[in-house]
């Protein structure tokens, strides 16, 4: 049972991710500028992040000093998914939107845990795996295509 809060914070992270990009795109409809919806997503989820960090951690952040050079790019990452989010679902529609990233995310994660990148300790590729993959992204093909 001590996977249960890790497991349950995943799946309401996940929910948080299918409502984001309809929200975004609202911004971004409203302003008519994905560039803008994308800012003001992050400036307020910065100020949120900010004040529970003040309120509840307040690790001091020279304590990030001996980061390696990409753990600098997690936010640049994100602006870029939120932007792509913000944009592509109007046009494509949420489930294939999110269904497209899901199978592009998979794939980077099988490459990034079997070569141990980023950190990462090193996990083999089995069958099993990758047959989930696919079928994911078997799973792309049929949202997009019904």
């Amino acid at each position: 049972m001590p996977a249960l809060f890790p497991i349950l914070i995943v799946l309401l992270a996940g929910v948080g991710l299918a409502v984001q990009p309809p929200t975004n795109a609202a911004l971004a409809k409203t302003s008519g500028s994905v560039w803008l919806a994308s800012l003001v997503s992050f400036a307020i989820g910065t100020a949120v992040l900010f004040a529970i960090w003040a309120a509840t951690d307040r690790t001091m952040p020279a304590t990030l000093k001996g980061a390696p050079g990409w753990a600098w790019l997690g936010g640049l990452y994100g602006a870029c998914f939120v932007a792509a989010l913000a944009y592509a679902t109007p046009r494509l529609g949420l489930a294939s939107a999110l269904t497209i990233a899901v199978g592009s995310q998979l794939v980077t994660a099988l490459v990034l845990d079997r070569f141990g990148l980023l950190g990462l300790t090193a996990q083999p590729i089995s069958l099993a795996r990758v047959a989930g993959v696919v079928l994911v992204i078997g799973g792309v093909l049929l949202v997009r295509g019904g």
